[in-house]
């Protein structure tokens, strides 16, 4: 039967049960498309991060 050798102290389980506090992921209205997306990432929509077009759009063919 495994059986731990040493005791885990408290920092290492706290460290363990800090994902317990991990919240749902928050979401932000965009200012030009009015489409919700994540905080510092890009808008997949239009393909404009801080008001810069850093993706570009696919054509539809």
């Amino acid at each position: 039967m495994a059986v731990p050798k040493r005791k885990t102290s408290r920092m290492k389980r706290g460290f363990r049960r800090s994902a317990d506090a991990l919240k749902a992921p928050a979401f932000v209205e965009d200012k030009d498309s009015g489409e919700l997306r994540r905080p510092h990432h890009i808008d997949l929509k239009t393909g404009r991060y801080r008001g810069r077009q850093v993706l570009t759009q696919k054509s539809d063919d």
